[in-house]
């Protein structure tokens, strides 16, 4: 839940917030789950939905804060790639940032990222469409084609 909300949220103390008001949430509506879904997906869906409300609510600032964007966890990139994809990922809607963020980095099924983000499938599979054209464009290369490693 605390990766979903960073990466959505991009700042980790609004990312820990989101998490808690997502587990408040869900604890208030417990009795709410229908089990139609995995509890992970119902989960997700709840802690994006803090996200997105957080971020509607958040008043746009001139410049934003300066931190630590590397994954401590990614041992196998190098960190100016990674930024380079944290930045491209910045540029992107909302939209295209939250659906590419659970299907591409967290490997959630086209079917679930839908449920957790309250879209039809299809609205999942052309942000992530359009989200990767635009993370190609940002970052300089053709769709399609995949960059040449860097060693």
């Amino acid at each position: 839940m605390w990766a979903v909300a960073l990466r959505t949220v991009r700042d980790p103390e609004l990312a820990a917030d989101c998490v808690q008001d997502g587990f408040i949430a869900a604890f208030r509506r417990a009795d709410s789950f229908r089990g139609e879904a995995a509890v992970t997906t119902w989960l997700h869906r709840i802690v994006v939905n803090a996200c997105l409300d957080r971020l509607r609510r958040r008043k746009p600032t001139a410049e934003l804060p300066e931190y630590e964007l590397a994954d401590r966890h990614d041992h196998h990139a190098s960190t100016e790639v990674r930024l380079d994809i944290r930045e491209a990922l910045a540029r992107l809607p909302e939209g295209q940032r939250a659906a590419l963020v659970l299907v591409d980095m967290h490997a959630v099924p086209v079917a679930e990222a839908a449920v957790i983000l309250g879209v039809a499938e299809g609205t999942i599979k052309s942000r992530c469409a359009r989200g990767r054209a635009a993370l190609a464009e940002h970052l300089g290369l053709t769709p399609g084609v995949r960059p040449v490693e860097r060693g």
